[in-house]
């Protein structure tokens, strides 16, 4: 792993300001559209996701972190310049290898990309 930012203590209290913003409701979906179709991929319906989000959320460490170091910052105009944080991992929850972005602006926690891992990923 490359050393630098984000620390795993950083990338712990990014996953814990996720856990407590989607068990809050304080969840915002950046692409309605595309996460929604990305559900169906993983059976699921967009009005489940977040009740989903809490118990992968649970799942993941950061160990699972993939993203940059430094995070990755967001070009979307409503989540400009924010960093976001990727992670994928063996979900228990969906069967799957998962893929999941989210970042934390204004006490929220906007999803970016939730799906079934497109690298190489095949269903147990």
């Amino acid at each position: 792993m490359v050393m630098g930012r984000p620390s795993h203590k950083e990338i712990n209290r990014r996953i814990k300001e996720a856990k407590e913003a989607v068990s809050e409701n304080r969840i915002s979906i950046l692409s309605p559209a595309d996460v929604a179709a990305d559900a169906l991929e993983l059976g699921l319906d967009l009005g489940t996701v977040s009740n989903i989000l809490i118990e992968v959320l649970e799942e993941i460490t950061p160990g699972h972190y993939v993203g940059l170091y430094p995070p990755q910052r967001s070009y979307e105009d409503e989540i400009k310049d924010c960093e976001l944080f990727a992670f994928r991992w063996l979900s228990k929850r969906l069967g799957c290898r998962t893929y999941l972005k989210f970042t934390i602006k204004d006490n929220r926690m906007r999803l970016v990309s939730f799906h079934e891992d497109r690298k190489g990923n095949k269903r147990k």
